[in-house]
């Protein structure tokens, strides 16, 4: 958990029972928002520019597109990967529209155009994500120069469809969407959320449905925390007791959980289909708890810890210098990296206050060291500022107004030095904090966080002193210390993810909060038909 600049001694929290019954009402609240049926009527179609993330241009105009029975989704000849795209997407409609919508590489019929699927346009501007969007009378084309792009911008016509499209069951129509041209690419590169799964355990259905919702709004990136005090979460096989003994339990107490590599190559795997790349976590030499208590040999004294269901931070740390731990580090990234094939691991580093500084400093050279003999780009929370980060790293920053001066010029001195930075504010982006003082899960120590604070900076001037070109991304972390369901996760993250998603894709012109907030309102009933829990913030007009 990203903290206070000090250790703090937490209270234990409780079962959240009042919790639970109050998120349960925020659902039923929705639910009785919506018409009898759970769908809104028929409707003009949405606009362009209605679109989360903002589009980089719109040119609205035109008589709208009508998906009927004559559609047909139709892809290139020989391009396995725009076929794929187009079965999702013909997977989404077929069930809401009840049209057949066939994937095919022949034309349409009956004056019917279709969907069509086009990769490799030579636009240099559209990059490896971008995309244009078409939509004629007769035809709605997608193009992209590669796949991603593709992707994102199957996201975005379903956007442009009725939340109803979102529903697992026939729906009325029609289903129009707007003529016009709109292009798109993104601002940054890394444009992620990260899933805290040491605290408590998610299944990994309960991480596919978070993957699919990141993918929703043009996200790139699922960062796993997968160890910490309370839980290790990984199969590994040169430590195999890290997972079953320091996975057996999670805050509060319960059964904890951990992934086998199979879980684990399955999770990618989806991550993948949906254009989505995990960044797998360890976090060192502190948050060790779990590992601590798994193998004595890895503490100074030789004496295990008991296992800790606690919330406290900052008490744990890896006997740096023991030959023992060297072998733990290199053997333990050795096979995450074999299991992962996105470029990069992140190796924690923050509140190692039981780890002395040049201990600190040598066990994060010997780290970051270990990550690129495995082939990879270290990641690191942006306490490794205060080592000597190698060239290439990214620093994830997770300061926030309270961060004191000196280390926010350590961090940008890194950055002018070459270091890349991952902005995480944890009074911005921070999905587990408090929206108001009566919001009965999350925290509230880096302040409350309603849905306006979440979106309303710029990534590209929130550091004064950081050149812009060192910004790699956004990513809006979600610690679970007081969540443990799926319900709990989706009410702390709706509706902020869909605001950071905007920061790190749509350019810096297209921002501001008086029309966000309308277009964030429009996409309550989209989250209704999806079954998303949400928190329905008075500072945004919900539409129903």
């Amino acid at each position: 958990m990203r903290r206070r600049p000090r250790p703090a001694r937490l209270a234990r929290p409780p079962r959240l029972l009042s919790a639970l019954l109050l998120v349960a009402a925020a659902l039923a609240g929705t639910a009785q928002a919506r018409a009898a049926d759970g769908t809104p009527g028929p409707a003009g179609p949405v606009p362009l520019t209605h679109v989360i993330p903002a589009p980089a241009s719109v040119q609205a105009g035109g008589d709208p597109y009508e998906i009927t029975a004559r559609t047909r989704i139709q892809v290139p000849h020989g391009s396995p990967e725009a076929r794929r795209i187009a079965g999702q997407l013909a997977a989404l409609l077929r069930p809401s529209t009840g049209h057949p919508l066939p994937v095919t590489t022949a034309g349409g019929r009956g004056g019917d155009d279709g969907i069509r699927l086009l990769l490799g346009d030579r636009d240099p501007a559209l990059g490896t994500e971008g995309y244009r969007l078409t939509v004629t009378r007769r035809s709605v084309t997608l193009a992209a120069r590669e796949p991603a792009g593709l992707f994102h911008g199957v996201q975005t016509l379903r956007q442009l469809l009725p939340p109803r499209v979102e529903r697992d069951h026939r729906q009325p129509g029609p289903w129009t969407v707007a003529g016009g041209t709109l292009t798109d690419a993104p601002r940054y590169a890394h444009r992620g959320a990260m899933l805290d799964v040491a605290r408590h355990f998610f299944p990994v259905e309960q991480v596919k449905r978070t993957v699919d919702q990141l993918a929703l709004y043009k996200m790139n990136t699922l960062h796993l925390h997968l160890s910490d005090d309370q839980g290790w979460r990984l199969a590994i096989d040169s430590w195999p007791r890290l997972a079953t003994y320091g996975g057996s339990t999670q805050v509060g107490g319960g059964p904890g959980g951990s992934y086998s590599k199979d879980d684990y190559r399955e999770i990618v795997r989806y991550a993948a289909s949906r254009y989505v790349t995990v960044v797998p976590e360890i976090d060192m030499p502190g948050h060790t708890n779990a590992a601590l208590a798994s193998y004595a040999r890895l503490n100074c004294d030789g004496v295990a810890p008991p296992l800790y269901t606690g919330t406290s931070v900052g008490f744990s740390s890896l006997c740096v210098g023991k030959p023992g731990t060297d072998e733990f580090v290199d053997d333990v990234l050795g096979e995450l990296a074999e299991l992962t094939p996105g470029p990069a691991l992140h190796i924690g580093g923050d509140e190692a206050h039981s780890t002395s500084h040049a201990d600190y400093v040598a066990f994060m050279e010997k780290a970051q060291r270990a990550v690129a003999r495995h082939g990879k780009r270290v990641i690191g929370w942006h306490q490794l500022a205060g080592a000597r980060p190698v060239p290439g790293a990214l620093l994830q920053y997770w300061g926030y107004d309270r961060t004191g001066a000196a280390e926010r010029a350590q961090v940008v001195a890194a950055a002018r030095a070459g270091a890349g930075l991952v902005l995480s504010p944890a009074d911005r982006a921070y999905l587990d904090m408090k929206y108001t003082k009566d919001t009965p899960l999350g925290l509230d120590w880096a302040g409350l966080v309603e849905v306006r604070r979440s979106y309303d900076w710029d990534p590209g001037s929130y550091l004064p002193g950081v050149p812009e070109g060192a910004v790699a991304g956004v990513e809006a972390p979600l610690w679970t210390e007081t969540l443990s369901t799926g319900a709990q996760r989706e009410y702390m993250t709706f509706p902020r993810l869909p605001g950071i998603a905007e920061l790190g894709w749509s350019p810096r012109s297209t921002h501001g909060w008086d029309g966000y907030r309308v277009r964030l309102g429009a996409q309550g009933a989209r989250w209704d038909a999806m079954g998303i829990a949400y928190y329905r913030s008075p500072q945004v007009p919900w539409e129903g």
